[in-house]
Order: C-alpha cells, then sequence, then structure tokens
C-alpha cells in the first residue's frame, strides 16, 4: 500500500507541478491549495500584468482549492493573503498519515501545522530560507526569530526539507537536528528541459525564429524586474563590457522596466532586448538561443531556479554569491563563475571572459549539465521515501 500524502501549497506553481506528478507515483497524494491565482490569470505582484502559465499545472495528480476567506486576489507573501479555515476540515476528512507544508509564510500555512499535528499526523516542512541571507539580519530580530522557531513552530514539526547547502544550515543554526533532515534538492524538469534542449540543437535557426542576430553571441537574464532581481545590475555590467559582439536579452517584466529603458536611452546602451514575459512553452527557445545566462539577485533570491533551466541547457551560468542557489549549483571557474552582488566590474569580466573563449563556454556548459542531473525531482522522491 502507497504510504498517504497530504500536501498543502499555496497556489499552482509551475516548477512544482512535475514534483507533484512524480510523487503521485509513489504515494497515495492528494494535493490542497490555499489560492487559484496563478491559474485564475490574475496580475502577478512581480510581473506587474496578469499571468497565466500556459503550461499544465493541474494534470497528473489529484487537487482540492480550499476556500480563501481573505478576499485577496494576488498573493505577496504577507500572512493573511491566504486564509483557509477550511484546512481543519480537509485533514479531518483525509487520513494522511504525513501531511507537507511548503513554508510558514501564511497564516493558513501554519493552521496546517498546527492542526494536523493535534490530530496525531506526522508533519514534514519544506522551506529555501538561506542561512547566509539570515545572518545579515539584526541580532534582535534574529534573537526574535529563534525563540519562535525553536520554541514555538518547530516542535510541531516531524521533518524538516531542505532543498540545498544554505537551507540546511539554516534549520541547523536553529537548533534542528540532522535526524529531523531529509534533502529534497530543489530541482526542475530536467527531463523535460533536456529533451527540448536536443531538440533545440540548430541554435542559427532558433536565434532566427526569435528575431535575434545570428552572428552574435547571447547573454540571458530571465525573471521579474523587481528589486530582488537586479536587472540594472547586468545591463550596467553589459554597458562596461561594451562588447558589439554581444546582444544582451533579459526575458521577463516588472515595475523597474522604466527605470531599465531609461538607462538604457540615456546612456545610449546598443544590443539590449527588453524580451517581456516570455511563458513556460516559449522560454526554452531563449535558453537554446543563449551562449551564457546570468542571474543578478540579491536578498530574498532564496534559490533561483531559473539556473537549473540555464544548466539543462549546457549553460555556463554566472551567478550572485546571494542566491540561495550559489553554493549548490555553482562550481566557480568549474560550469560558471560566482561574483559579489553588487559588484558590477566583477559580473562584467566574467561575462567577458566567457565571451572571448568559446572552448571554456563549452567546458563550463558541459560541467552544468553533469552537476544539474543531481539535481532532479526523482532524487528528492527517493530521498521522501526513504524518510517514511
Amino acid at each position: 500500500m502507497k504510504p498517504k500524502i497530504s500536501y498543502y501549497l499555496s497556489h499552482p506553481i509551475q516548477y512544482f507541478s512535475p514534483l507533484l506528478r512524480e510523487m503521485s507515483e509513489e504515494f497515495d497524494l492528494h494535493v490542497y491549495y490555499f489560492s487559484d491565482a496563478s491559474i485564475r490569470g490574475n496580475v502577478d505582484v512581480g510581473f506587474g500584468q496578469p499571468v497565466k502559465w500556459d503550461i499544465p499545472l493541474l494534470e497528473g495528480y489529484s487537487a482540492t482549492f480550499l476556500k480563501n476567506i481573505s478576499g485577496r486576489k494576488s498573493l505577496s507573501n504577507r500572512i493573511w493573503d491566504v486564509v483557509n479555515p477550511s484546512v481543519v476540515t480537509s485533514l479531518f476528512k483525509r487520513d494522511a498519515s504525513i501531511v507537507i507544508v511548503n513554508g510558514w509564510s501564511y497564516f493558513s500555512n501554519l493552521l496546517t501545522i498546527i492542526a494536523a499535528k493535534m490530530l496525531g499526523k506526522k508533519v514534514w516542512l519544506r522551506a529555501e530560507n538561506p542561512l547566509h541571507q539570515e545572518l545579515k539580519k539584526s541580532r534582535n530580530a534574529l534573537r526574535i526569530k529563534a525563540v519562535i522557531l525553536k520554541y514555538l513552530l518547530f516542535p510541531f514539526i516531524d521533518k524538516f526539507l531542505y532543498i540545498g547547502k544554505e537551507s540546511k544550515q539554516f534549520f541547523e543554526y536553529y537548533g534542528v537536528k540532522p535526524s529531523r533532515l531529509v534533502y529534497t534538492p530543489y530541482a526542475v524538469d530536467n527531463e523535460l528541459f533536456q529533451k527540448e534542449s536536443a531538440c533545440l540543437k540548430n541554435k542559427e535557426l532558433v536565434k532566427h525564429q526569435l528575431g535575434l542576430p545570428r552572428e552574435k553571441d547571447i547573454i540571458l537574464f530571465t525573471g521579474k524586474y523587481i528589486e530582488k532581481k537586479r536587472p540594472l545590475d547586468l545591463i550596467k555590467a553589459f554597458h562596461l563590457l561594451n562588447a558589439s559582439s554581444a546582444v544582451l536579452v533579459m526575458a521577463g517584466e516588472g515595475e523597474l522596466r522604466k527605470e531599465m529603458e531609461v538607462y538604457i536611452h540615456e546612456n545610449d546602451i546598443k544590443n539590449v532586448i527588453l524580451a517581456g514575459f516570455i511563458n513556460q512553452s516559449e522560454i526554452a527557445r531563449y535558453y537554446a538561443a543563449a551562449d551564457v545566462f546570468v542571474m543578478c539577485s540579491g536578498m530574498g533570491e532564496t534559490w533561483g531556479l531559473s539556473v537549473n533551466e540555464a544548466m539543462n541547457f549546457a549553460l555556463p551560468v554566472i551567478v550572485s554569491k546571494t542566491c540561495g542557489c550559489a553554493e549548490d549549483l555553482v562550481h566557480d571557474n568549474s560550469n560558471g563563475f560566482l561574483y559579489e552582488e553588487r559588484d558590477i566590474k566583477a559580473l562584467s569580466d566574467g561575462i567577458r571572459t566567457l565571451l572571448e573563449n568559446e572552448e571554456l563556454r563549452g567546458k563550463f556548459g558541459n560541467a552544468s549539465l553533469k552537476i544539474i542531473n543531481d539535481f532532479s525531482i526523482q532524487h528528492i522522491v527517493q530521498n521522501m521515501k526513504a524518510a517514511i
């Protein structure tokens, strides 16, 4: 008999759906969502526009949407964004032995954890907080949080599902013992992306289809134009680079677009393309066209799954050390470069090094592909099975 698991998530997420489908193969799984914002096409706060993902988010597993009485249509990590009293009813109705909760940002996360434990269920918590970002907070904030987590929240948790080295260190910092830790690496659908990569091997053709110059190298950014992602850092680094042989493609959207456009215009920067929001069915083409991938995010970037995606296309990656994934995915000077957040010159120098050396790009790209194969959905499910 398959272990019975109930998984509570804020809303359908494009990165999580493949994992839930894989879990359904191994477990008697039912997913409960606190909100349906991502499938209704509501305004995404980060992108600053309505977003409706064009891939199936609900296929291959069973799910229920719990009524959210908060009255809020969009999610922005505020505790009262989702309030679902029916969480309690759902826990009574389904006799799952294990309840997995993703994070503790919302009221309903906390309600699920407390109610599940009171009903005698095993509670597993999956979270992505990186320790190095945590330690940048004030001493008083850390003391208060230590009391809340160590003595109020974490006693309700049986297993802590960490996503990488920084996530593990975060839990350990707040007193979680090794016996309660389970490694569930942050992963995308590697099989799908590598299949798409194989189908898009003709880079010149892909560039032509996207309207990109075939003769130029492509530096790629994918993500929201918001402060956390620091897109202006990359534009400034590209300006400093002054490479007429390259094009900077920024696939995304958000509140910083106007500021980015003004900077590009005032500094007369050529060959920068603000491509706008690119949906999941099209993003593979941009990775296939790229020669270098950059993630320049700052505080609040708890991982950066776009790096996983890029590495599935055998791309060299340049990532700021602040990103949660940096220590796990980027082996400095092996599959890419790490640099200190906000260090525009170091970012520009890293890009220059890769643009000037095609052989090095190929070497780093192959290393990326090898590394990312260890960060798989199958690995997550195997470790969950072993933890039961």
